[in-house]
């Protein structure tokens, strides 16, 4: 499946890691790694792009649709944009170390 998907799309799907307490859990318990992805993105793309930018085997992707916040300055109110985030959960044995300075 990764041979017939675009390089260039599968560069632009993964916008960052999610770094957070609830991430750093489900990592340790559950060989999870959350990552912020494109809106557009499908499980089939993001599991070959963080095998190709991580070389690692992915065994499954959960995908979850998170709806922007209301947030108000003053008396305007405005809301921020809808996003998706997906749940890798990687093979036995594979492992993604998405701290830089260890």
């Amino acid at each position: 499946m990764s041979a017939q998907i675009n390089e260039a799309r599968l560069l632009q799907i993964i916008d960052a890691p999610v770094v957070s307490e609830k991430g750093t859990f489900v990592a340790d318990k559950h060989q999870q790694v959350i990552f912020r992805v494109v809106s557009d993105a499908t499980k089939p793309e993001i599991k070959a792009a963080v095998e190709h930018l991580f070389k690692v085997q992915v065994e499954s992707v959960q995908v979850l649709n998170v709806k922007g916040k209301v947030k108000r300055s003053g008396r305007f109110i405005g809301k921020r944009k809808d996003w998706k985030k997906a749940y890798v959960c990687l093979k036995p044995g594979q492992e993604i170390n998405l701290v830089a300075g260890e």
